[in-house]
C-alpha cells in the first residue's frame, strides 16, 4: 500500500479508526508478552522502524552489511520475503525470480546473501549452515520469535512518527514507548523536521540522508517516473535534487508486481514524449528481464554523518 495521506494528522478518519489501531496495538504487544525470544549462535543486528511505510530500511541494511564484510565479517541477512511465493532458500539472484522471493531479498541479495523463512530462527539456522558468522534482519523488529542483539530503529526525519496512531488509524506498527524499550540505537534518515532527537533521548542516535548515485550515462533531462514503494514522493524528491524534470510521475502500492501490461503503457507513455522512464531498484527487480531495456533505475545509498562512529558502535556491540 501507498502511505495514506491522513496517517500525517489526527484528522476525522484517522479518529474513526482509532479503535481498529488500539487492536492492532495490544495484538502486538501481546506477541511480546507470550513468546521468549529464541538465540542462535551467531549475533543478530535487527534494521527495523515504528512505522508502516518506507524509512530507509532497506538501503540501510545494504550499508551495514557492507561495513561488516570490510571489518571481515561474513554477514546473511534474514528475511520473511514478503510477496515470494517460496521459503526456506538461500536466494540466488541468478534464478529467482521477485515473484519467488520478494522484491526487496532479491535486491539485498545484492549485497550479501539472503535466508528467507517467515520462521526467523528456521531463516537464521539455514543461514548459519551456509556459513554466516553475523545476522542482519531486514525489518522483524516487531518479531518476537528471534533474540536480538543490537536493534536499530530506521526513522525518516521528514514524515517522523506521522500521526503517532497506529495502523490503521496512523502509521504506528507498535506504541513508541515500548519500541524505544527494545532498541539499543536510531538511525534517523533526512533532516529531523519533528525533532525527534529529543522524543529518542534514551536511544544512541546517527544521522544519514539519502545520496541518488547517477552513472556516467545518467544525464539530467525531462523523464517519467513510476515507484511502488511506501513513499513514492521521496523517490521523485531525489530525481528532482538530480536535476530531472518530471513530466509525469505514476504511483503503485508498496511491493506492487507489474503486470505486463500496466509495464507496456508506462512503455508507450515515455516513447510518445520521447523520454526516458526511471524507477527505483526495488521496482526494476520485479520488470522482467525482456523489458528491462526500457527503464532506467536511479540507485541510492546513504551517506551516514560520522561513518567512523556508527562502524565502531556495531563492532562494540556485536562482542560476544
Amino acid at each position: 500500500m501507498k502511505t495514506p495521506s491522513f496517517w500525517n494528522t489526527a484528522n476525522w478518519l484517522s479518529t474513526a479508526l482509532l479503535p481498529l489501531g488500539w487492536i492492532y496495538g495490544n495484538l502486538t504487544a501481546l506477541r511480546f508478552k507470550f513468546k521468549r525470544p529464541q538465540k542462535v549462535s551467531v549475533p543478530v543486528i535487527c534494521i527495523g522502524n515504528l512505522t508502516a511505510g518506507g524509512t530507509g530500511k532497506t538501503p540501510t541494511a545494504a550499508t551495514i552489511a557492507e561495513i561488516l564484510r570490510h571489518e571481515g565479517y561474513t554477514p546473511f541477512f534474514i528475511s520473511r520475503g514478503y510477496g515470494g511465493s517460496l521459503s526456506g532458500i538461500i536466494v540466488d539472484p541468478t534464478r529467482h525470480s521477485a515473484a519467488e522471493v520478494g522484491d526487496e531479498p532479491l535486491l539485498l541479495s545484492r549485497y550479501a546473501p539472503v535466508s528467507i523463512n517467515a520462521d526467523r530462527v528456521a531463516a537464521a539456522r539455514l543461514a548459519i549452515s551456509h556459513g554466516a558468522d553475523i545476522l542482519i534482519m531486514d525489518d522483524g523488529f516487531q518479531n518476537p520469535m528471534l533474540h536480538k542483539d543490537l536493534s536499530f530503529l530506521v526513522i525518516d526525519g521528514v514524515f517522523g512518527l506521522g500521526n503517532e496512531r497506529p495502523i490503521p488509524s496512523g502509521p504506528l506498527r507498535e506504541s513508541i514507548d515500548s519500541g524505544i524499550k527494545r532498541a539499543q540505537a536510531a538511525l534517523i534518515i533526512g533532516e529531523d523536521k519533528h525533532h525527534l532527537s529529543q522524543r529518542l533521548s534514551g536511544l544512541t542516535k546517527f544521522y544519514g540522508e539519502i545520496k541518488p548515485q547517477l552513472t556516467s550515462a545518467q544525464q539530467p533531462c525531462a523523464i517519467i517516473a513510476f515507484a511502488g514503494i511506501g513513499r513514492p514522493d521521496k523517490f521523485y524528491t531525489s530525481l528532482k535534487s538530480c536535476g530531472f524534470e518530471l513530466l509525469q510521475t505514476y504511483d503503485f502500492p508498496d511491493h506492487h508486481f507489474y503486470t505486463e501490461k500496466e509495464l507496456q503503457k508506462l512503455i508507450q507513455e515515455a516513447q510518445s514524449h520521447k523520454v526516458p522512464l526511471y524507477t527505483t531498484g526495488k521496482d526494476y527487480v520485479k520488470i522482467p528481464p525482456h523489458l528491462r531495456s526500457h527503464f532506467n533505475v536511479l540507485e541510492i545509498s546513504i551517506h551516514w554523518h560520522n561513518h567512523n562512529r556508527l562502524k565502531e558502535y556495531i563492532l562494540q556491540n556485536i562482542k560476544r
